[in-house]
C-alpha cells in the first residue's frame, strides 16, 4: 500500500520532503533554542543525513516523519510523525509521535493539530494499538503537547536514555502512551 504523499489537518500539511525543506530544516536544527533539548544542534549535513533517514523509513515502514507547512502553499514549519524507537528500554522496540518546529512557529497549536493527524494515520491506516512519546523529564513545552494528545504518564516507566551520556541532564527521560480506541474491547 506504502505511505499516503500527505496528510492534512485544518491548517496544515504533512508532506513527504522536498528539496526545498533542507534549507529551513537546517536552520531550525541548528538554533540552540530549538535544540535546547538534544544533545546538540546538527549541521546542515547532519540535517541532510536525517532527511534521508527519514524518507528511507518511509519506504521501509510506511511512516515517518513529515515535513510540516501551513496549508495554502505556506512556509515549511518542522516536522511531525512517527518513528521507530529501536534504543534499549523496557518498552521499545516502539512507535513514537514526535515533532521539532521552527521557533517562530511555536505557541499555534500546529505540534498538537499535526500530531493528532500522525497518531489518527498510525491507529487507523497502519492498524498500531499503542503509540509512545517521550522527552527530557525538563521539556515542559513537550509534556504539554504530549498531554494536549490525550497520552497518560505513569512515572514508573520513565528512563534514563542510552543515547544521551551519563550525567546529562537531558538523560532522564518521561514515558507517555496512547492506546487506540479501535483496539479496546466492546464494553456492550
Amino acid at each position: 500500500m506504502g505511505a499516503p504523499r500527505e496528510l492534512r489537518s485544518d491548517r496544515l500539511v504533512l508532506r513527504r520532503w522536498r528539496e526545498s525543506d533542507r534549507t529551513p530544516f537546517a536552520l531550525m536544527n541548528a538554533d540552540p533554542e530549538v535544540m535546547e533539548y538534544y544533545p546538540s544542534t546538527l549541521t546542515a549535513a547532519e540535517s541532510d543525513t536525517m532527511i534521508r533517514r527519514i524518507e528511507e523509513t518511509f519506504d521501509a515502514h510506511e511512516l515517518g516523519l513529515w515535513a510540516v507547512a501551513i496549508q495554502q502553499a505556506g512556509p515549511f514549519i518542522g516536522y511531525v510523525g512517527l518513528w521507530p524507537a529501536r534504543f534499549a528500554a523496557p518498552f521499545t522496540p516502539a512507535i513514537e509521535v514526535g515533532w521539532r518546529l521552527a521557533k517562530a512557529y511555536w505557541g499555534c497549536g500546529y505540534a498538537t493539530e499535526a500530531a493528532r493527524v500522525a497518531v489518527a494515520d498510525g491507529f487507523i491506516r497502519l492498524g498500531l494499538n499503542e503509540i509512545v512519546s517521550f522527552t527530557s523529564v525538563i521539556n515542559h513545552r513537550s509534556r504539554q503537547v504530549m498531554e494536549k494528545l490525550g497520552m497518560t504518564h505513569d512515572s514508573d516507566d520513565d528512563f534514563d536514555h542510552p543515547n544521551v551520556p551519563e550525567g546529562n541532564p537531558l538523560r532522564p527521560h518521561v514515558l507517555y502512551r496512547i492506546r487506540s480506541s479501535l483496539s479496546m474491547p466492546s464494553t456492550r
